[in-house]
């Protein structure tokens, strides 16, 4: 949803391409902790993802990236595409239609964002204590909810939620430079990469085992001892080898 008010848009949706949507499954990262970014709709008790649509004149990933930074005040950050969500079983429009009256406004049945809308998965990776979280035009908050204990997502938002992350946890080796920037620090020990991995999979993972593998990708390199003044033996600083 654009920040702008459907109200102010028109119960035609003129000026955005017609059933077509983004939903947008932004995880968030910070110490060991994976959260999700959710919308609150007022009067309502539904939590969404957060999403928008596309202007007539606009590429589809330029909606999605303006979209990310309406919700988030960033700009610079991992984003891509996941899934096409279009089956007909998700189109329910009363959700919208209960969102829309909670807000004061009296939708016609035809009204532009009570159609089926064909929706374009992306996912983000931040750093959430770099966002600040910012609610659309009907929503009443925007906050980060702990993976393991999302609140009742809905339509099928709950189901993009399951698709972002298996593609998440199976691109996890592949794309592990390109999301650097936005889980890690330039510089970080093996023990803090591990934390990372073990956060994301949800589940431990063996020190050597997992220290062998990383290096057999020849992605790391390894720079110096991180000192800490402690009597316990200094790990080794890494950071990602310049594709």
């Amino acid at each position: 949803m654009s920040h702008q008010s459907p109200d102010a848009i028109g119960p035609d949706g003129a000026g955005y391409l017609p059933g077509l949507a983004l939903d947008a499954v932004i995880f968030g990262f910070h110490e060991n902790q994976l959260r999700i970014l959710l919308l609150e709709y007022r009067n309502t008790g539904l939590f969404a993802l957060p999403g928008g649509f596309i202007r007539e004149h606009e590429d589809l990933n330029a909606a999605a990236r303006r979209m990310l930074a309406e919700r988030t005040g960033l700009s610079d950050i991992y984003l891509e595409q996941f899934y096409v969500f279009g089956d007909q079983a998700r189109y329910d429009p009363e959700p919208m239609r209960s969102i829309m009256r909670a807000n004061g406004l009296t939708p016609t049945d035809n009204h532009w964002l009570l159609r089926r809308f064909v929706s374009v998965g992306y996912y983000a990776l931040v750093d959430f204590t770099k966002a600040v979280p910012r609610p659309d035009a009907l929503s009443d908050s925007c906050d980060w909810y702990d993976l393991n204990r999302l609140p009742a997502l809905m339509q099928d938002h709950q189901a993009i939620v399951q698709k972002a992350l298996e593609t998440l946890r199976i691109n996890l080796d592949r794309k592990l430079v390109e999301w650097a920037a936005s889980l890690l620090p330039d510089t970080f020990t093996m023990a803090e990469l591990q934390s990372l991995y073990e956060t994301i999979l949800n589940e431990k993972l063996h020190r050597s085992g997992f220290q062998r593998k990383m290096l057999s990708l020849g992605v790391l390199e390894r720079i110096d001892k991180k000192y800490t003044g402690g009597a316990h033996k200094a790990p080794y600083v890494y950071r990602f080898v310049a594709g």
